[in-house]
């Protein structure tokens, strides 16, 4: 795997953006927009750290725990309305995230492998 190719990571970084840029653009409810806002910041640096060091298998899991947060950020940021569109951009963001951040683990694992002197 090269730097900056792993299209799961371009993914996150996807996500993170189209959080955090929601955060500014949508109607607000509850506290939408500081959780979409940082969730959706530290998406995009898991994301870059990880295109810029495919075999850290750690930041995958950090990756995949953002995305956990994301997915659950409208409950416990109160903006869960099923009508409030801030919540299911979280919704689908999170799950996006989580996804391909499981897919990538298995990648950098084996990477991270090949790295180390045997």
């Amino acid at each position: 795997m090269k730097k900056w190719m792993r299209w799961e990571d371009w993914v996150a970084v996807g996500v993170g953006l189209v959080a955090a840029i929601c955060a500014f653009v949508m109607p607000q409810m509850g506290a939408s927009m500081p959780w979409m806002l940082i969730v959706g910041v530290l998406l995009i640096a898991a994301g870059i750290a990880n295109l810029a060091m495919p075999g850290m298998v750690a930041m995958e899991y950090v990756q995949l725990a953002l995305g956990a947060v994301l997915f659950v950020a409208p409950w416990l940021g109160g903006y869960a309305d099923m009508q409030s569109g801030v919540a299911w951009v979280s919704w689908i963001g999170g799950a996006v995230a989580v996804i391909v951040a499981a897919l990538a683990v298995r990648p950098a694992m084996h990477m991270h492998d090949r790295t180390l002197p045997h």
